[in-house]
């Protein structure tokens, strides 16, 4: 359809039209610019599309106010094209910026959200992102769609490396730290970008653990554990949210009005910018079918109070033939389009287009940031057993130790790095990250002096065949092609073998690749796959002490005979460095100090497996299986022994405004310095409802030396004592309470005090 242009409007005395006054406020020149547009310069504003794609064709007929997937040369290209547009409204350029700059050559990449999660440290996560921001900013990116605050809850779930794990209050203390770090002080700030809640909201909870599928839950389940890690950060005042794939009640999340307009605009008073995920709009018509046509999608997106449409070009027909037959007014857009212009206005765009800086060189992957990343890394390990051997005492020149490496992922370099980086196939514009920035497992211990290594790959893991049903999605989006995995191979392991027979100890580095992670990647199973099982059980049948390392994007399941290894260490996804991180805990350089933020399944069967469930079942466990989880939240060992004795409450009557103020003594008894998690849980006694039997609510970290102990003070609002009732509200009961501090979330880890709340 054709719309009248505006006429013409006074313009300042310096020349300039209203709209291009940074002297005049963000409001003043949104309402400026607002009106002088066109509708369909209106709809082209709310569309961010692939910049791989026709940029002329995005930029000069369909007025694109954003791209994403995009390079130096092509956001230069986008900016010459914009300057011939009438009204020259600059571009705003997203990204998948995940756990560093993803897919930027030579950019920093970090261990993966899950991974830095178990650092338990908001501090450094804040620190990261600031970290990334910088990179990604001085490349002419403005936007990452980070941090992801989805809860995971299925350990099938193929997205569940990009959690920060399975409790609200560690995912809201984390993402919280992420967001800051991106914005900065402030948009203004060149190096700041925008962050993005995501997936808004209950996108984790799948069926079966399939990606994308209906989230089965209700408004009250979504209030009690989903919702609460983004009103966090929406109050933290992350600037955009995107909104999940999958469907809530059979509504998508794209149209569910009760979550984007009664709880977050209307209740969480969220004035910030709302961002479909990829093809949300598009996929109500070709896969959710819940919409006829591009015009009645489009429509039903606007009201529903979207404001970015990520990747569906379509809309741009479907919201002016919207328009054309009377399903949406000619200004049902202006409300979406002032929040994408304020953006803009706030990033200061329209003075600087930010565009891509000579600095790039110096920032991208510069030392500091490798120097971050090698803490982050140390920061992320997780020991979960050790008989002793770890840690391993170095050999002297003459007589070093013989470690042999073994493992497909001992070597691995790209694997390392995890989904959303480099060569994980969601950027078509590079295969991975460069090799010598990358510092394996092999790597690491190589470097070590005092080591004699040997290195053996044991296993191979998968291969690839195409799905039955074709290369791509009815989109044109890749489709995953299947997953084969590999036979045991009996000369791989016997090699492997050979090596571990004339070692010392034998390093073991298994888990998964990135074809079983990420969207459209979950997993039925959450074994190892492929010859991994049967080169475990041969090398640990040596009697050789076997150190296992699961490299692995997530739990899995480990098989029996690693309960005769003399050490387990999850490392997730450790990112460029995770290779030293690795060798430097193994030879006792660094003491290990990650705590699970996730727990691990003994048995798919056991899903789901996380500590907060509700009470109330018939029996403790399966009729063939313990219900306890091999490792639980909140776990992880030391090379030390820490004791927790005396835990004391200063009151224990207690109103709701109060404040619970608690003490308890944490003692090093060991002979080795110890980073000690220090965890607080809540259990609410008799509830009016169903309700978990402990959450957690705050944690403190201690440095303790050998010998040394701490009073350590733990410090909680009554009125984070809460529960969500029958109605869906939020409140403190009066009763009687249990404070629990430990090292971790299985009772037998926990000292109980009792109060009660008046």
């Amino acid at each position: 359809m054709t719309s009248t242009l505006p006429s013409t409007q006074a313009v300042h005395p310096e020349g300039a039209l209203p709209y291009q006054d940074p002297s005049l406020t963000t409001a003043e020149r949104v309402a400026d610019l607002l009106d002088r547009m066109t509708v369909e310069e209106k709809v082209g504003q709310m569309l961010q599309l692939d910049a791989r794609d026709d940029l002329q064709d995005h930029i000069l007929r369909r007025h694109a106010g954003s791209i994403l997937h995009t390079s130096p040369e092509r956001i230069l290209e986008a900016n010459r094209l914009t300057s011939q547009t009438r009204l020259r409204i600059p571009l705003l350029v997203g990204e998948d910026c995940i756990h560093g700059h993803s897919f930027w050559p030579g950019a920093t990449i970090y261990p993966t959200q899950l991974g830095m999660a178990a650092s338990w440290d908001a501090e450094l996560i804040e620190r990261v992102a600031r970290a990334t921001a910088e990179e990604v900013a001085v490349t002419g990116v403005h936007w990452t769609f980070s941090p992801v605050l989805c809860i995971a809850r299925d350990l099938r779930w193929g997205r569940v490396s990009e959690t920060f794990g399975e409790d609200p209050y560690l995912i809201g203390e984390l993402a919280s730290a992420m967001v800051r770090g991106y914005q900065g002080d402030g948009l203004d700030d060149p190096t700041a970008i925008l962050a993005t809640a995501k997936h808004f909201a209950g996108y984790s909870e799948t069926q079966g653990g399939r990606d994308a599928s209906e989230a089965d839950i209700s408004r009250r389940k979504l209030r009690s554990w989903f919702l609460p890690p983004f009103e966090r950060v929406a109050r933290e005042g992350c600037r955009t949210f995107m909104l999940g794939y999958q469907s809530t009640d059979g509504v998508p999340i794209t149209v569910n009005d009760w979550l984007l307009s009664e709880v977050l605009r209307g209740e969480w008073g969220y004035t910030g910018t709302l961002i479909t995920d990829w093809d949300n709009v598009g996929r109500m018509v070709w896969e959710q079918k819940v919409q006829p046509d591009y015009a009645h999608a489009a429509a039903a997106a606007v009201k529903a109070g979207n404001d970015m449409v990520m990747t569906t070009p379509l809309f741009f027909e479907g919201a002016l033939e919207a328009v054309a037959r009377g399903l949406l007014a000619e200004d049902a857009f202006d409300a979406a389009v002032a929040r994408i212009l304020t953006l803009k206005f706030d990033l200061g765009l329209f003075e600087d287009p930010r565009l891509p800086s000579e600095r790039m060189d110096a920032v991208v992957g510069s030392a500091d940031h490798a120097a971050l990343n090698l803490e982050v890394a140390r920061r992320s390990l997780v020991l979960l057993e050790n008989d002793g051997t770890l840690p391993l005492a170095a050999g002297a020149p003459a007589a070093p130790v013989r470690v042999a490496v073994v493992g497909p992922l001992a070597d691995d370099a790209q694997t390392q790095l995890g989904d959303w980086a480099g060569g994980s196939g969601q950027a078509g514009w590079l295969d991975g990250q460069p090799r010598e920035m990358i510092t394996t497992v092999l790597d690491g211990l190589e470097a070590v002096d005092g080591l004699d290594v040997r290195h053996a790959r044991g296993a191979d893991i998968l291969t690839l065949a195409e799905d039955p049903l074709g290369s791509t999605f009815p989109d044109g989006q890749p489709r995953p092609p299947l997953v084969v995995p590999c036979p045991p191979d009996a000369g791989l392991i016997a090699e492997a073998v050979a090596a571990a027979s004339e070692s010392d100890v034998v390093v073991a580095v298994v888990g998964d690749r990135i074809e079983l992670v990420g969207e459209g990647r979950s997993t039925a199973t959450l074994e190892l796959i492929g010859g991994q099982n049967a080169l475990l059980d041969a090398l640990i049948a040596t009697g050789k002490p076997v150190v296992v390392i699961l490299l692995a994007s997530k739990p899995l399941v480990l098989p029996p005979s690693v309960a005769d290894a003399a050490a387990v260490i999850w490392a997730a996804n450790p990112g460029m460095l995770g290779g030293r991180a690795l060798a430097e805990l193994i030879t006792g350089a660094i003491e290990p100090s990650g705590r699970l933020p996730i727990s691990f399944a003994r048995h798919a069967g056991q899903q789901p497996t996380y500590y907060n469930q509700l009470r109330g079942q018939h029996g403790d466990r399966y009729a063939d299986l313990t219900q306890e989880p091999a490792w639980a939240f909140g776990q992880g060992l030391s090379y030390t022994t820490v004791e927790y004795a005396d835990l004391a409450l200063a009151r224990t009557e207690l109103g709701a405004g109060d404040l619970i103020e608690a003490e308890v003594t944490v003692r090093n008894t060991g002979d080795r310095p110890a980073r000690e998690t220090v965890q607080l849980y809540v259990r609410d006694t008799v509830t009016s409802v169903s309700w978990t039997d402990r959450e957690l609510k705050a944690y403190r970290q201690v440095d303790l030396a050998p010998g040394e102990f701490a009073r350590v003070r733990l410090t909680l609002p009554v009125a984070e004592c809460t529960i969500v009732d029958a109605d869906g509200v939020r409140l403190v009961e009066a009763g009687d309470f249990e404070l629990l501090v430990g090292s971790s979330s299985r009772p037998a880890d926990l000292l109980g005090a009792p109060f009660t709340v008046r």
